[in-house]
């Protein structure tokens, strides 16, 4: 591709020395589990997203996972979702044992709708999960409202939202719990996988802190049945450099993001709306259009790459058979994946090459 979908190399390349002396300097520690690198990293990503605390588990699944287990969330238990979201968020559910209660987004966000929240609360519901898409934050005082009303707890699924803002604050501590992903695509990744649980609740940081971790918070002392994930000393390190730059490059996004604004004007085009106190990130700039297909061939035709945040919701994936939701019965997670085309956005793409994808779209749609 002339113009790739996302460069995940150039973050190396942009930070190589800082980061080839941090890993040597895990490498040459002896301490290849835990230990200061990954503390370090902790005090500065909750310093960062103004939470009191910050536990970093081995991948993004694990996060969702156990934060749900810190809250207690088991067999029978409800927990609300967006319809529209990466199966991780639903994955989640299941592994506790939940009943996913699927709700519909906003189109022009993608974000959970937060006004059709509260018909979905039954006697079991116990947790409700936002997802801050494309790095957009869902709208956190609706659900929030919600929340406090019915007693529920809220669990952020973040993991494209590092360094967007709600109301002025940034995501991490608004809620319950905020879980991450770190994945190398990304804005803020690591070279391979890595996430964080970001809280103010100092229980639910333990908790989380000792299911991590076989179930136990001191050596050979195991007082929950937990699990083995924890974030690697290397990924912690290398996550530490990458977070000095994390502003400019979300500034870097934002650029594209307003190329894309200014410059795309096709007939049938839709470009993705921001919500009114919501200051994102750009981990994807999503448009919609009936012509999705023929956009996505054309651009791949001019060597421009572009992919499909998601083809297939959740309730349509095979993994979901069992709920018996047939087609049409979300129907607006289902059009989302029928018409969305994510365009190459990153912090190294040159604000030219978005000049010429814009353009690409234009004639394609035309």
């Amino acid at each position: 591709m002339q113009i790739p979908f996302l460069d995940i190399k150039a973050a190396y390349d942009e930070l190589k020395e800082p980061i080839d002396e941090a890993v040597a300097r895990v490498c040459t520690s002896g301490w290849y589990i835990g230990g200061g690198e990954v503390e370090t990293f902790e005090k500065a990503f909750a310093a960062y997203t103004q939470a009191r605390r910050c536990v970093g588990v081995g991948n993004g699944l694990d996060a969702l996972h156990l934060a749900l287990l810190a809250m207690d969330v088991g067999p029978g238990d409800e927990v609300i979702v967006p319809s529209n979201t990466f199966i991780a968020t639903w994955l989640a559910v299941s592994q506790c044992g939940g009943i996913i209660v699927p709700v519909e987004p906003w189109p022009d966000t993608s974000n959970i709708n937060s006004d059709k929240i509260e018909a979905a609360i039954t006697a079991r519901t116990k947790v409700i999960i936002p997802t801050h898409l494309y790095g957009q934050p869902a709208e956190l005082d609706g659900v929030l409202d919600i929340a406090r009303r019915h007693g529920l707890r809220v669990l952020e699924d973040a993991a494209q939202a590092q360094g967007a803002r709600w109301q002025g604050r940034r995501i991490g501590g608004h809620s319950d719990a905020v879980a991450w992903s770190f994945y190398p695509g990304k804005n803020l990744g690591a070279l391979g996988d890595g996430v964080a649980v970001t809280t103010d609740d100092p229980v639910l940081a333990d908790r989380i802190a000792t299911l991590r971790n076989y179930g136990s918070s001191h050596k050979y002392v195991h007082e929950l049945k937990g699990f083995n994930t924890r974030l690697d000393p290397i990924q912690a390190a290398t996550l530490a450099v990458k977070l000095t730059r994390l502003d400019e490059w979300n500034t870097r996004r934002r650029v594209i993001a307003a190329i894309y604004d200014e410059r795309i004007d096709a007939p049938g085009v839709f470009k993705p709306e921001v919500a009114v106190g919501a200051e994102p990130v750009w981990h994807l700039y999503v448009i919609r259009s009936e012509k999705r297909d023929s956009i996505a061939a054309s651009l791949e035709q001019e060597g421009i790459g572009s992919l499909i945040h998601y083809p297939t919701p959740p309730h349509l994936q095979g993994a979901y058979r069992d709920l018996g939701m047939a087609e049409g019965s979300l129907p607006v997670a289902e059009e989302l994946a029928r018409t969305v085309l994510s365009l190459p956005i990153g912090p190294h793409l040159d604000p030219t090459d978005a000049e010429r994808v814009a353009a690409a779209v234009n004639r394609a749609a035309a």
